[in-house]
C-alpha cells in the first residue's frame, strides 16, 4: 500500500501535535526525533533527511504563534510545506507543443522498471488530455517487448510503430517520428531499450535516440521499490544523458516510500508521474503538495475527487442522489456504488484519502474489505426481483426463507446474509435522511447551513422555501 508504514507513523507524530499548548524547543526536538526515524525507514536519502529536519526546526523555533492558531497546527503546516518542498514543490506537468509539431516523448531506464508498460500508461494518459498518440517500439532487444507494446496499444486504442527486431533502434525511431508528422500526431511516445545495468553502450545508443529524436520529453521509467536507489540512478542519468523528469513505478507496491521523497532532491529531475496499480490506467500525475497530505495522513482529497469523476457518469449520479432522497436506494445502487469504489482501487487506498481516515489500522481497512467482498456474494446470490425490492427480505411469509436461500447460493450463514439487510436498512435511511437535510438547507451534523445538492434539487429547494414564507404572510 502507497507509504503505509510511513503514513502511519507520520500521522502518529501529526496527532501528537495537536493539542499541544505551545511551540518549544523540547516538543519540537521529541517530534523531529520521530519524523527522522519514519523518514530513515522510509529509506530516503540522509542528507534530504537532515536537511528537512534542519529546516522545519529552523522555522518553526522561530515562528511567530498566531492568536488564535493552534501552535500544534502550526508545526504540521511547517512540515507539510517542507515536505512538500523537498519533492519539487509545484507540480511538473508534461510537455504539449503548440507550433503543430509533435510532441516527442523518450523513455529510458533499465530493465524491469516497468518502462513498456508505462509507455502505454502514459499514451492513455495523453488520450484522456485530448491528444492523438502513437507509440514508437525502439526496444529490440528484450524478446516480446515489441509484442507487448502492440498488445497493450490494443487495449488502449493507440497505433504502435514497429520495423521488427532485426532493425536498428536508430532508424526505427527516424522514420517512426516522420510517420507521427505525416499523419498529424499530438504525442510521439519512444519505448527504448533498457538494460540489467548503466552502461556505455546502453548511454551511447540512448545519446544517439536523443540526437535524432530531439525529445521535448527524456523521462527516466524509475522502480519506486528500489528506495534510495532510484534517486541515485535518476541522478546517474540525468548527468549522462540529461533527463526532464521522472516516471516512478510500482509506488502501490510494499514501497517505503523514499524515493518519492529523494529524487528530486539528488538528481535535480522532477517527479512527474506515478505509477499506482498494474492495471493501464493507473498513472497519475505527481503533485508534491497532495503528496505531503497523504505521507502526513491529512488525506488527499483532489485525486479522490478526480478519480470519482471518472468512474461516474454524470447523470447516474443525479439519480442514485434522487433514489438516496426518496429512500429507494436498492441493492443494485449499492453494487455500483461498491463497483464504483473497487474501479478507484483498493478500499484502503481510497479511503486513505479523506481527511482523519489515516488513522485508520490496516486490520480495520482489511476487515472493512472482507465486509464488502462478503456483501458482494450476498448480493449476487439474490434474483433481480430481491435485489430490486429489498422489502422482500425482511417482511413478510418468504423473507425468511429467502434469506436461507441467499446464504446457502453465497456459501456463507444466514446471520451474515440477515446482517447484510440490517445494515443496509440502517445506511438507506441514514442517506434518506441527510440527503433531504442538506437540501432543506439544514447541512447535517456540522453542516454549514449551505443547500447542497445538484442544481435542479437546489432550486425545488429555494422554490418550496418562498412558497412558505409567502403562505405565511397571508392577505391582510
Amino acid at each position: 500500500m502507497l507509504f503505509d508504514s510511513l503514513t502511519e507513523k507520520m500521522g502518529e507524530t501529526v496527532r501528537k501535535l495537536r493539542g499541544v499548548d505551545k511551540i518549544t524547543e523540547k516538543n519540537v526536538a521529541g517530534a523531529m526525533k520521530q519524523v527522522k526515524r519514519a523518514l530513515l525507514d522510509a529509506d530516503v536519502n540522509l542528507r534530504v533527511v537532515n536537511g528537512l529536519i534542519k529546516q522545519i526546526k529552523e522555522r518553526a523555533i522561530g515562528a511567530e504563534v498566531v492568536p488564535g492558531v493552534d501552535p500544534g497546527q502550526m508545526l504540521i503546516k511547517i512540515m507539510h510545506e517542507e515536505l512538500t518542498e523537498i519533492m519539487g514543490k509545484d507540480q511538473a506537468p508534461l510537455a504539449k507543443r503548440s507550433d503543430g509539431q509533435p510532441t516527442v516523448v523518450l523513455l529510458a531506464g533499465l530493465q524491469g522498471a516497468g518502462k513498456t508498460t508505462a509507455a502505454a500508461k502514459l499514451a492513455l494518459y495523453c488520450l484522456k488530455d485530448k491528444r492523438s498518440v502513437m507509440l514508437i517500439a525502439g526496444d529490440v532487444y528484450r524478446p516480446a517487448a515489441i509484442d507487448q507494446l502492440k498488445t497493450l496499444g490494443d487495449m488502449i486504442n493507440v497505433d504502435v510503430f514497429s520495423m521488427g527486431t532485426d532493425a536498428d533502434p536508430r532508424d526505427i525511431i527516424r522514420k517512426g517520428i516522420e510517420k507521427g508528422k505525416e499523419n498529424k500526431i499530438d504525442t510521439l511516445i519512444v519505448d527504448t531499450a533498457g538494460r540489467q545495468v548503466i552502461d556505455a553502450k546502453l548511454m551511447k545508443e540512448l545519446k544517439d535516440v536523443k540526437d535524432i529524436s530531439k525529445p521535448d520529453e527524456t523521462l527516466l521509467v524509475v522502480d519506486a521499490m528500489t528506495g534510495q536507489e532510484a534517486a541515485t540512478l535518476t541522478r546517474s542519468f540525468n548527468e549522462e544523458v540529461g533527463i526532464t523528469g521522472a516516471i516512478l513505478t510500482k509506488l502501490d507496491g510494499d514501497t517505503r516510500g523514499g524515493a518519492a521523497l529523494s529524487v528530486q532532491q539528488v538528481s535535480g529531475a522532477p517527479i512527474k508521474f506515478i505509477g499506482v496499480g498494474e492495471k493501464v490506467e493507473k498513472l497519475e500525475p505527481f503533485i508534491p503538495e497532495r503528496m505531503a497530505s497523504r505521507i502526513l495522513g491529512m488525506g488527499d482529497v483532489l485525486t479522490f475527487v478526480e478519480r470519482a469523476k471518472e468512474q461516474m457518469d454524470e447523470r447516474e449520479a443525479e439519480k442514485m442522489t434522487k433514489r438516496m432522497m426518496e429512500a429507494k436506494f436498492d441493492f443494485n445502487d449499492f453494487l455500483k456504488q461498491t463497483k464504483m469504489i473497487s474501479s478507484m482501487g483498493s478500499l484502503a487506498g481510497v479511503m486513505k484519502m479523506l481527511p482523519g481516515v489515516g488513522s485508520i489500522s490496516s486490520a480495520k481497512m482489511a476487515q472493512a474489505e472482507a465486509k464488502l467482498k462478503l456483501a458482494d456474494s450476498l448480493i449476487k446470490s439474490m434474483t433481480v426481483k430481491e435485489r430490486t425490492n429489498p422489502e422482500l427480505l425482511y417482511s413478510g411469509g418468504s423473507a425468511r426463507s429467502r434469506i436461507l436461500r441467499i446464504s446457502k447460493g453465497a456459501g456463507r450463514s444466514r446471520d451474515d446474509a440477515e446482517d447484510l439487510v440490517k445494515d443496509f436498512l440502517k445506511m438507506r435511511d441514514m442517506m434518506s435522511r441527510m440527503s433531504k437535510q442538506m437540501v432543506n438547507g439544514q447541512g447535517g451534523p456540522g453542516g454549514s447551513g449551505q443547500p447542497a445538492g445538484n442544481r435542479s434539487q437546489r432550486r425545488k429547494a429555494a422554490k418550496k422555501k418562498a412558497q412558505k414564507r409567502t403562505a405565511k404572510r397571508g392577505f391582510g
